[in-house]
């Protein structure tokens, strides 16, 4: 993030991966006879770690989280055409500001830092998302 000069955007759709995330969907939606391996994000290290969850051909279900998997904007747009449900989630403004907050803090962000960037680039990013529910096969309200 920090040689691509993205890290004050960190969590903008165009940090991720999102044609490796795409082919990814693909591999398991046509699973062949090896298993899948997915990566996960390690939250304490703020990094994914590749290879971390295995996806072996039989599964039957597979559910992904993502705040771009409803984008009407490529690439995140192949993504889905890939899922066979996709629900959003609602959340109050409110309270998601508070989990931000709590989370940046708990990851060593002072108090003033963590307000700067949840007002910055999570709201930004949050106003993409939420304009993308449309897409969305069911919305899932969870209030306040």
């Amino acid at each position: 993030m920090e040689r691509l000069g993205r890290a004050d955007r960190k969590g903008a759709p165009d940090t991720f991966d999102a044609a490796g995330f795409i082919a990814l969907l693909r591999r398991i939606a046509q699973p062949g006879p090896a298993i899948v391996y997915a990566p996960a994000f390690d939250r304490a290290l703020e990094e994914p770690i590749a290879g971390a969850i295995p996806v072996a051909p039989e599964t039957a279900l597979v559910i992904v989280e993502g705040n771009y998997l409803l984008l009407d904007e490529p690439p995140w747009s192949d993504a889905r055409e890939l899922l066979d449900e996709a629900w959003y989630v609602r959340l109050d403004t409110a309270v998601r500001v508070k989990r931000l907050i709590a989370r940046h803090r708990g990851f060593g962000r002072e108090e003033q830092l963590a307000w700067a960037f949840v007002r910055s680039s999570d709201a930004r990013n949050a106003e993409r998302v939420a304009a993308s529910a449309g897409r969305a096969d069911l919305v899932v309200d969870m209030g306040t």
